[in-house]
């Protein structure tokens, strides 16, 4: 058996229980697992997957003038009209969906 150290990590309690249980489902224990990306990072010579800001800022609206801010809650008044909207279940739902939240 190949010599081993130990790595201590301090982790969200949520997001180290949500990370379990797919592990868990997966067959794959939490230490193999954090094996499994120290040696992507070694072989990739970084992160092992894209980490970037987004393409664009959330919008500010301390940073907008006042006809940028009125365009801004017409769009949002037009999507209404057009029935573009989205009930809090529905969002709840997705956000569980993606991220487990």
């Amino acid at each position: 058996m190949a010599r081993t150290s130990n790595v201590f990590a301090r982790v969200e309690p949520e997001v180290k229980e949500q990370a379990e249980m797919v592990l868990n489902q997966l067959g794959i224990p939490m230490s193999n697992a954090v094996g499994m990306f120290l040696r992507q990072v070694v072989i990739q010579r970084g992160i092992p997957f894209e980490m970037k800001l987004p393409a664009s800022k959330p919008l500010d609206m301390r940073q907008m003038t006042k006809e940028q801010f009125d365009a801004e809650i017409q769009k949002g008044i037009t999507d209404i009209e057009n029935g573009r909207v989205y009930s809090v279940d529905e969002v709840e739902e997705e956000m569980h969906r993606l991220y487990g939240v």
